[in-house]
C-alpha cells in the first residue's frame, strides 16, 4: 500500500491488520470476478509497468486491469498527481462510472439492496 494510502486509512480508522500490501494482492487478480476502483489513478496505471517512456515506469501499482471486470469511480478522465494518462480507463475490460465517488458507491449500494434486498 502507498505511504499516502495509509495515512488515510489510519484517519478513517481502518485497521491495518485487513488491509493488504501490492505484493499480496496483485497476484489474485487474474482471478477476481470484478475490481471497483475509487478515486485512483497513478496507483492503477498500468503504464508504470507496460511503457518504459512514461514518467511512472517502474512505479508499484495495483495491477487492476487483470481482473474480468475493472470499474473506476472518478469524477472525469483526468490524469493523477503524476500527469499521466491512465491506459486502464479504456481497455476493454475497463467500465467508468464517473461522478462523486460518495454519492456513486450510495447509489450503487442502493442498486445493490434493491435487486438483493438488505
Amino acid at each position: 500500500m502507498p505511504g499516502q494510502l495509509n495515512v488515510l486509512l489510519a484517519e478513517a480508522g481502518v485497521p491495518y491488520d485487513i488491509v493488504l500490501e501490492m505484493d499480496e494482492l496483485n497476484d489474485d487478480f487474474p482471478d477476481t470476478d470484478v475490481v471497483l476502483v475509487i478515486g485512483a489513478n497513478d496507483t492503477v496505471n498500468s503504464a508504470a509497468e507496460d511503457d518504459p517512456n512514461s514518467i511512472i515506469a517502474g512505479m508499484p501499482v495495483l495491477r487492476v486491469w487483470k481482473a474480468e471486470q475493472t470499474i473506476v469511480m472518478k469524477r472525469s478522465l483526468g490524469v493523477g498527481y503524476a500527469a499521466v494518462d491512465n491506459p486502464v480507463f479504456f481497455k476493454p475490460n475497463t467500465s467508468m462510472y464517473l461522478g462523486d465517488a460518495k454519492k456513486q458507491c450510495d447509489a450503487l449500494l442502493e442498486g445493490l439492496k434493491r435487486h438483493y434486498g438488505d
